[in-house]
């Protein structure tokens, strides 16, 4: 069981980097709502989440780096949480390697097996 935010956040990437979808899936709890960075659907259902990192996974050149300093934790109850900061996705679009900075967020409960109820993540406009 993941025992801090901090731990949740470190996995979730390693997750990512890894291409391991399995354990991207084993973190959202069954009720969970992914807002994805590269989609313009909710995800509601474990299926659907799944489908997301599914086809997130197979991008050529996939890496996602974490902005360390910018990661803000803050307690909301007990274990939950709300964490937010700033990475920057990369992979291959037409032979180039493109990076896409987004900002996220997360609520969790670390009580949970499962412990991301809700995830949000958006590309950053480059201008206003």
């Amino acid at each position: 069981m993941i025992q801090t935010p901090e731990e949740l956040i470190q996995k979730w990437v390693q997750a990512v980097n890894e291409g391991n979808v399995e354990a991207l899936i084993g973190m959202y709890n069954e009720k969970a709502v992914l807002i994805p960075t590269f989609s313009n659907r909710m995800r509601k259902t474990p299926e659907r989440i799944r489908d997301y990192f599914e086809t997130l996974e197979v991008k050529a050149g996939l890496h996602l780096g974490l902005h360390e300093n910018t990661v803000t934790i803050i307690p909301i109850q007990n274990r939950a949480y709300g964490i937010s900061g700033l990475y920057c996705w990369q992979f291959l679009v037409d032979d180039e390697l493109l990076n896409f900075e987004a900002r996220f967020s997360y609520v969790v409960d670390l009580d949970q097996e499962s412990p991301i109820l809700q995830h949000h993540s958006s590309q950053i406009p480059r201008t206003l």
